[in-house]
């Protein structure tokens, strides 16, 4: 049953006053001012032809981020050269994600600059292709909206240019960390904070009333609810100050930006809060449908009156308990005549996935038209939630958004959707085995999934991006990341997947897991231009340099 999606609500322009482009918080400590100065420079006049040289050491100098002057030469050709210098990559490609926490949440300061400018150093000599860098919404616009505050990632791509690094920028619009005093606690932006206090049915909700903070909700994605803009509105400012700040850089250092649609980054609902989002395939959680708020039932209403059926307007499935963990012991996702596969259940899933892929597409049309005619690439980012796969009504896709069921492709019309705005698709998981799974879940199918996601991205010809799920340094688990990425990419002619390794800690740079990871990085690379060969002097300075960022990281 198709459903045609409600009219999309509209309001006049005088709500909505756009905040000067680019705009940079001034207030900086004494030691990074002249950094701050230059960076502004930079972002007032995007256009100036400029060199931009870097020096890192094992202090903070009087010019940590290094130097931006005028100069006769431009700073694209400077960074083509450099990039050629070091050769053009064939093979699979490994990224490196950064901590979560590489800028402080005061002032856009790096973290632990020594520690990161090693780790860089070793990471280029081990011959990754770059780094992946989140950057928080509620950090650079953190007190007012429409303030920008790049300094301390523009520190960190700089360093990373040093190095020769490419990077992959996140627009990270979601929570990070799960309460106030976890270690890498990062929040929406204080303002927008305000604004939910003010309005709570800003954040989702599921049917016992639960708000969930770690994302805005989608039914109010074009409503002037954020001072005067939309969701949609403060994240399309968010993505063109960064664009005109790194302007000179994109395409050369910055070569993809992935967007974020919702939790941790991820295009889905937070049916089960991320923290528990992370174990629940162990725990089997079935999650909660999210669409309590007064935007998403007003969007349910308007569709079941559109079809005459008012009284499916008044809420999600009541009887899709999520205190059960064995779906076949509730009525809406039980296998035999589970109302899943009613028509009403049809109704509710196709208005509640069809919700999420035009919230998707919103912001796929945005960052498009942003980063238009620049050579960068675009991705973003889809949950693999396997723990179900096995069942027929797959309820925990469900409740996330995703209407994927035995008889029903879910993913392909979001596959469809990042294809028609040429952004590559990125999915996690891709160090997990069936075999090992099984054990304690018979129901759950990692490969079963990813299968499914990468046919749905070469069916519509989109570039994948895999990552792994945890930070394994064991043997097993990257031959596993061989086998999957393997799958994809042979037989393609171009490069159409790279892999994210998540995440740069202490333990990436203990020997024997430096020594594993080097390999990995070897067998995903063409042999003849991976650069740290074992036994090779670069080898041994990539040693050298990592147990040097080991301890540092170690330490800080």
């Amino acid at each position: 049953m198709a459903i045609t999606s409600p009219s999309t609500p509209t309001f006049s322009a005088s709500f909505y006053s756009s905040p000067a482009e680019g705009t940079l918080i001034t207030c900086f400590p004494a030691a990074a001012l002249s950094f701050s100065r230059r960076c502004q420079a930079l972002i007032q006049h995007p256009t100036r032809r400029l060199t931009l040289s870097s020096r890192f050491n094992s202090s903070m100098p009087s010019d940590p981020g290094g130097s931006v002057s005028p100069d006769d030469g431009d700073v694209q050709n400077e960074l083509h050269h450099m990039f050629s210098a070091r050769g053009r990559r064939r093979g699979l490609p490994v990224f490196v994600t950064l901590p979560a926490d590489a800028v402080g949440p005061t002032a856009g300061q790096v973290r632990r600059r020594k520690a990161m400018a090693q780790s860089f150093r070793a990471l280029s000599a081990a011959g990754i292709e770059g780094v992946v860098l989140e950057v928080w919404w509620g950090l650079v616009e953190r007190d007012q909206p429409g303030v920008y505050n790049w300094l301390g990632y523009w520190e960190i791509v700089a360093m990373a240019r040093q190095c020769g690094l490419k990077v992959r920028a996140i627009m990270a619009f979601h929570q990070c960390g799960t309460q106030p005093g976890d270690p890498q606690w990062i929040p929406l932006p204080q303002w927008v904070l305000e604004e939910i206090n003010k309005n709570p049915d800003l954040a989702y909700s599921d049917r016992f009333g639960r708000r969930n903070t770690e994302y805005i909700s989608l039914g109010c994605d074009i409503l002037p609810v954020l001072h005067g803009r939309s969701p949609v509105q403060a994240y399309t400012d968010f993505m063109r100050s960064f664009r005109n700040a790194f302007k000179p850089l994109l395409g050369n250092v910055i070569t993809e930006i992935q967007v974020g649609m919702g939790p941790a980054g991820e295009l889905r609902y937070p049916s089960c809060p991320s923290e528990k989002l992370m174990w629940a395939w162990r725990t089997r959680e079935l999650g909660e449908f999210q669409c309590y708020d007064k935007y998403m039932l007003a969007s349910l209403n308007a569709c079941a009156q559109e079809i005459g059926m008012r009284e499916w307007g008044n809420g999600g499935p009541i009887s899709a308990s999520n205190l059960m963990q064995d779906p076949e012991l509730t009525e809406f996702f039980k296998s035999e005549n589970g109302s899943w596969n009613s028509p009403y259940g049809k109704f509710f899933l196709e208005w509640y996935s069809r919700m999420l892929i035009i919230h998707g597409e919103r912001i796929c049309r945005e960052a498009e038209t942003i980063f238009r005619g620049i050579e960068v690439k675009t991705s973003a980012k889809l949950a693999s939630i396997h723990w179900h796969y096995g069942t027929q009504s797959h309820p925990s896709e469900l409740t996330a958004g995703y209407y994927n069921t035995y008889k029903r492709d879910g993913y392909l019309p979001i596959a469809r959707m990042f294809g028609r705005y040429g952004f590559s698709l990125c999915c996690t998981c891709f160090e997990m085995q069936d075999e090992e799974e099984k054990q304690m879940n018979p129901v759950s199918s990692p490969e079963g999934l990813i299968r499914q996601l990468l046919l749905a991205a070469m069916v519509c010809d989109v570039p994948v991006e895999g990552e792994n799920s945890a930070a394994y340094l064991d043997d097993r688990s990257f031959n596993q990341v061989l086998k999957m990425s393997r799958s994809y990419s042979e037989g393609v002619e171009r490069s159409c997947f790279t892999f994210n390794f998540v995440r740069m800690d202490k333990n990436l740079f203990e020997y024997q897991n430096w020594v594993r990871f080097t390999r990995f990085v070897k067998q995903m690379s063409a042999a003849n231009i991976f650069r740290a060969r074992l036994g090779s002097a670069d080898f041994h300075a990539s040693i050298t340099d990592s147990w040097r960022a080991g301890y540092a990281l170690a330490c800080s």
